[in-house]
């Protein structure tokens, strides 16, 4: 670790070597600032400010902030300006499972219909979507199905619909419903929401493990539930050990996610989802072994079945030996349940790995899975696959039907719990951290206030176009100066990063998968810049035949293929258990096929030369409507073709 010590007085600068570093916050004064470079944040110490785990929980390295602390500005408020707009925000009128009438969820005492995942689904992103861009519609409407939730609570615990397979409860639904009820305490403080979780835990806790956990999806999935009876545990006071009991029953009974060489089943989102559990699991044993199982399953079936760019892996609805090459695709639930157990990754191991891939599946795989309007998804999203089309594409995918195009009505899983990807991206932006500081985690223009140090609030802005330029820049606004850490993730990607002070040098070419800790009295008006240079790189994937992808960065490039639209009937062309309510206009909700209107199967000439002597990037000005993800080209120096 190297650091590095400077004293200014009256705007004169003098430098030495030292342990620390001391830099002016103010011309004509002297004050400390200290600089240094860390695997992770230092969790022995616990925020005053933020909950995080009480004892006997282990640590969190860092704190999600209450939803509504960060405003997301410039490319990222657009895109969820566009789910707003589009299928998130207008699902309700034309998914059968959100109409009213008659809807379980709506019900008092859990009669009706469409009690399962999809009203759940929906709300976890729509509603944080509303806390998140401060939308009154959205937060109103959101509110009528919370508050049902909430009155239909029994005498003995159990809330909603009553599902029973096989003559045992089907909880599955009701651990997404509670996502939905924290996120909603956490924006508005409603006390009512822990005596609930409490009195629904209360029913579990006296279940017999012989009920619990037994359908194929909750028992997949009792990840889930482990994190809201953690969650409650933290904001509740006296002797809650039944509520560990509890966690410790959850992980008995869900599958065995710790296996070292298979998984318990192959199922693309139940991957992407139930691997955190074990690791979710740890922050109660304390066990290494428990951390290391989570780590374990993500490579397994990357190593299997994930030799393709962009994050993810080869399942397409389950992925089947044999069945490798880059024409598996992945559900678009199994993106967003990525991203999010990236993000409770990130907390519970301070692993700046989870941030980079949280930002290879949201750059390089979602975009994809969605029109660019948002007002149509697509179920399977292959990244070598140069038809988007109707047709019945198995066995080569593993699902019978039209499971490749884009169409707004399918499929009742997608269709409803694609809402939380973006929502909860821009919620991890920024985290608390142990010592009352914060951290830069996901690189994107935002607002984010938050109480640090001794108490005071802060506001800090970030600016600049990452993931498309190199530069980050932060200025912090504050009522009084105020110490305090704060912590700036250097991308493994990354082996020549710089970090400035108003404008001076405090770090050079700190080490990829680190975080930079900036401790200084901070001031109004004070800037922090972040140089992150791109450089160009070729990946060999080995196992499908040392196919080749290129990346700069965060961002890996494809082949510009001109796209020709096809319009379809989008009840007509949907996938087979979709449905919609009767008066949802097809018209005003489109499906389109996506074929090809050029030349696509190409292969790239490469034979280890340096990429930066073989390609050019080509930059182009910044688009005025904030959206750039279709502005981004790449040529061939020696063929100078867009690319």
């Amino acid at each position: 670790m190297s650091l590095f010590r400077s004293t200014v007085r009256g705007g004169l600068f003098s430098f030495c070597l030292a342990g620390s570093l001391l830099v002016a916050a103010q011309t004509g004064k002297t004050v400390t600032q200290k600089i240094t470079e860390v695997q992770k944040p230092d969790n022995s110490n616990t925020n005053r400010f933020y909950i995080s785990n009480k004892k006997p929980l282990q640590q969190l390295y860092f704190i999600k902030l209450p939803v509504g602390s960060i405003q997301p500005q410039g490319w990222l408020r657009k895109y969820l300006e566009l789910q707003r707009d589009g299928l998130t925000g207008q699902l309700g009128e034309i998914s059968a499972w959100l109409a009213k009438k008659n809807n379980a969820w709506l019900s008092t005492d859990g009669s009706g219909d469409h009690g399962w995942e999809e009203v759940p689904y929906w709300l976890k992103g729509y509603a944080n979507l509303g806390y998140v861009l401060k939308d009154k519609k959205i937060i109103d409407e959101s509110r009528i199905w919370l508050e049902a939730a909430l009155k239909s609570q029994r005498t003995d615990g159990y809330f909603g619909p009553m599902i029973l397979r096989n003559g045992k409860p089907d909880i599955w639904g009701n651990m997404i419903m509670l996502w939905c009820l924290q996120s909603y305490y956490e924006y508005s403080n409603d006390q009512r929401v822990l005596s609930f979780m409490e009195n629904y835990f209360r029913w579990q806790h006296n279940l017999p493990d012989s009920m619990l956990l037994k359908d194929y999806w909750e028992n997949s999935r009792g990840g889930d539930n482990m994190v809201s009876v953690y969650w409650l545990y933290n904001r509740t006071t006296g002797d809650k050990q039944w509520l560990l009991d509890l966690a410790a029953k959850l992980h008995r009974n869900t599958a065995d996610w710790k296996q070292k060489d298979k998984l318990p089943n192959w199922h693309n989102v139940n991957i992407a989802q139930g691997f955190r559990e074990p690791a979710t699991y740890y922050l109660q044993t304390g066990n290494r072994e428990d951390w290391d199982a989570t780590y374990n399953v993500f490579h397994l079936i990357r190593e299997r079945f994930g030799n393709v760019p962009g994050g993810m892996f080869g399942a397409d609805e389950n992925a089947r030996k044999g069945y490798v090459d880059p024409r598996q695709g992945v559900e678009t639930c199994g993106m967003v349940e990525q991203m999010a157990s990236n993000e409770i990754l990130l907390g519970i191991t301070g692993d700046p790995f989870w941030a980079d891939h949280t930002e290879n599946v949201a750059f390089n795989t979602y975009p994809a899975a969605v029109m660019p309007d948002f007002k149509a998804l697509r179920y399977i999203t292959s990244p070598n696959m140069s038809i988007s089309d109707s047709k019945n594409h198995h066995p080569g995918i593993d699902n019978t039907g039209p499971f490749v195009m884009m169409n707004p009505f399918s499929s009742r899983c997608c269709q409803h719990n694609h809402a939380q990807g973006w929502p909860y991206y821009a919620e991890h932006v920024f985290m608390a951290t142990p010592d009352n500081g914060l951290a830069a985690m996901l690189y994107s223009e935002a607002v984010v206030k938050a109480k640090v140090g001794n108490g005071t609030e802060v506001s800090i802005a970030s600016r600049g176009h990452y993931p498309f330029d190199e530069t980050a820049g932060f200025t912090l606004t504050m009522a009084k100066n105020t110490s305090f850490p704060f912590y700036l993730r250097i991308p493994e990607w990354c082996s020549n990063a710089q970090v400035k002070v108003n404008g001076a040098l405090v770090k050079q070419s700190p080490s990829p998968s680190s975080y930079v800790r900036i401790e200084r009295l901070w001031k109004s008006g004070d800037k922090v810049e972040l140089i992150l240079p791109m450089q160009l790189k070729v990946d060999t994937w080995t196992s499908n035949k040392n196919s080749i992808s290129v990346s700069r960065g965060p961002l890996t490039y494809s082949l510009k293929i001109k796209e020709e639209y096809k319009r379809m009937d989008s009840k007509k062309s949907a996938i087979g258990d979709s449905k919609w309510q009767e008066s949802a206009d097809a018209d005003k909700w489109p499906s389109f096929e996506i074929l090809p209107g050029s030349s696509w199967n190409y292969g790239l000439s490469y034979n280890d030369q340096d990429p930066a002597k073989f390609f050019k990037v080509v930059k182009k000005s910044w688009p005025a409507n904030n959206f750039p993800l279709h502005r981004m080209r790449f040529q061939s120096v020696s063929q100078q073709k867009e690319s």
